[in-house]
């Protein structure tokens, strides 16, 4: 389904490729902006249905661009985010989970934009209220867990590496070519190892994804 993006990156050229990746695949980007205040003008104006931002961006060359997208999801608990990064920084995946709500957030590595069919992919998951975390980031903070992390299994644990990168149990399934049935089985083990029991408000998988970024014991 064709997305209105509101686009933010400095980088007019890869401004333009960005641009260019997201009509080839019909989607419409009504407004493609240069720094944070303008995302957040752009984005009230425009009311996309997501917003694609570096993190780093004018005016202060920090990271404006992921303040400004916590800003308008604070405004907008409906928006979703999908925010790009040149280097791997867990605290800014964590920073986006940690909004919470049904709306879909993403974090990749710009490297990941020249696959092409993988942004894409990626945008369309997050648009649709997906979480998506960049691959290598979940492959580096592999090494980095401690408890209650530490209690999972192997094949638990790479269950839950596949969740953070945004895949359906479905899909999971066939990546790990088990059934359906059993990836329901480990992640239903997942979310009691991290001592995430029913309360109520749909967002346990979220939460073992965000302990998983985190890496850190409760």
């Amino acid at each position: 389904m064709p997305l209105n993006v509101v686009l933010a990156e400095d980088s007019a050229l890869l401004r333009d490729g960005l641009v260019g990746v997201l009509t080839r695949f019909g989607h419409r980007v009504p407004a493609a902006v240069a720094d944070a205040g303008a995302l957040v003008d752009a984005a009230r104006a425009h009311r996309p249905d997501l917003i694609v931002t570096d993190v780093r961006m004018p005016p202060g060359n920090n990271d404006d661009g992921l303040r400004a997208a916590v800003r308008l999801r604070r405004d907008r608990p409906d928006l979703p985010v999908l925010v790009l990064s040149q280097y791997v920084e867990q605290s800014y995946a964590a920073h986006l989970l940690d909004l919470g709500g049904d709306s879909g957030v993403g974090y990749l590595l710009k490297d990941r934009i020249s696959a092409v069919s993988e942004f894409a992919d990626a945008v369309t998951r997050v648009a649709a209220g997906g979480t998506v975390i960049d691959p290598d980031v979940v492959r580096q903070l592999l090494h980095r867990r401690h408890d209650p992390l530490q209690r999972l299994t192997a094949r638990e644990t790479e269950v839950l590496s596949m969740m953070a990168e945004g895949h359906a149990n479905g899909e999971i399934a066939r990546a790990l070519y088990v059934t359906e049935a059993a990836v329901n089985k480990h992640v239903g083990s997942i979310l009691q190892k991290l001592d995430l029991h029913v309360d109520g408000n749909g967002h346990r998988r979220v939460l073992a994804v965000l302990a998983f970024l985190r890496g850190t014991g409760r």
